[in-house]
């Protein structure tokens, strides 16, 4: 009797598993891996940049400083391990992720759920103990969004996976500013909403990159469903969107001129490079184009943040 397709990839995943367990032994690295530290390096520049900006450089509290990137590096590492370990079915099925320790079976899944649970959770302390409830609150629900809604519910149901999902993202800068003011004010709305427009074109552009793995792994990302028109569409209004969001920091009194200026030629470049996907021939160099330029204007934003509370203390008639 011939098996049926089920049974041979149970067959299939469970000789590959066996394989696996004889042969391949995880090392520090693959530990430091599936905590993803290139996304937490970005996220904790946010929020640094979200410190800085509310403490101004005069009044650091390095203490309370410290254990807030302490606490956010360990939540942040640990909503990465587990959504390796959710992600282990759909993975495999990716160029991009069939290497992955928990993917690729050189962590076992439960180890990898105690270790995500116990970074997580430890992060979470930290916050809570080392600076304020509201900033260890805030932290939760991005870790909330992320895992919950993001990784098992959209990321495999809806094209809204990236634009819902980009509000955990858009939680570390805001983290930042309720470690000193221990309240949620404009300023901070105002530091999500920079994160968390600049989430959709940056994942947009990724998706296109990366669509036949989409494809291949069954994700519903914006340009498998709908196209890679419409993925520009959504690309320009997300942009656009962006340039205002950036300058609320300047009216609100929070940032001065140089960054104003800086936001502005930055998304000014962002929403130009937008407008130019719609006559473009090769829509995946344009793709990578928008991909890296989104990395530029994230660092060069945050930067300009920072930058701009040390000029304003050091020459305050700028």
């Amino acid at each position: 009797m011939k098996p049926s397709l089920s049974e041979q990839t149970a067959a299939e995943q469970m000789i590959r598993s066996e394989t696996f367990g004889l042969t391949t032994r995880a090392g520090w690295r693959d530990y430091i891996e599936i905590t993803k530290p290139g996304i937490n390096k970005s996220n904790l520049i946010a929020t640094f940049a979200g410190y800085f900006v509310a403490a101004e450089m005069m009044e650091l509290d390095f203490l309370k400083l410290f254990l807030t990137l302490l606490g956010t590096a360990l939540t942040i590492a640990g909503s990465c391990v587990l959504n390796n370990f959710i992600d282990r079915d759909i993975d495999p099925l990716m160029e991009r992720t069939k290497d992955r320790p928990v993917a690729d079976g050189r962590i076992k899944p439960a180890i990898a759920l105690r270790y995500g649970l116990t970074l997580a959770l430890s992060g979470l302390m930290v916050l809570a103990a080392g600076v304020n409830y509201l900033t260890a609150l805030i932290a939760l629900s991005g870790l909330f969004v992320y895992i919950f809604i993001y990784t098992i519910w959209l990321k495999r149901s809806s094209t809204l996976n990236t634009v819902v999902g980009g509000m955990s993202g858009a939680v570390p800068p805001m983290v930042g500013w309720v470690a000193v003011t221990s309240s949620v004010d404009l300023n901070a709305w105002a530091l999500f909403l920079v994160l968390f427009m600049w989430q959709p074109p940056h994942f947009f552009a990724l998706a296109m990159r990366r669509s036949e793995d989409y494809r291949a792994a069954g994700i519903p990302m914006l340009p498998v469903v709908k196209g890679f028109h419409e993925t520009k569409k959504q690309t320009l209004l997300f942009t656009a969107l962006l340039l205002p969001s950036s300058l609320i920091l300047f009216y609100t009194g929070a940032l001065g001129q140089f960054y104003l200026a800086v936001a502005l030629v930055l998304g000014g470049i962002y929403i130009a490079l937008s407008i130019r996907g719609f006559f473009v021939k090769d829509d995946k160099q344009w793709a990578n184009q928008m991909f890296f330029y989104s990395l530029i204007y994230l660092t060069a934003i945050l930067l300009a943040m920072v930058a701009d509370v040390l000029i304003s203390d050091l020459i305050p008639a700028i």
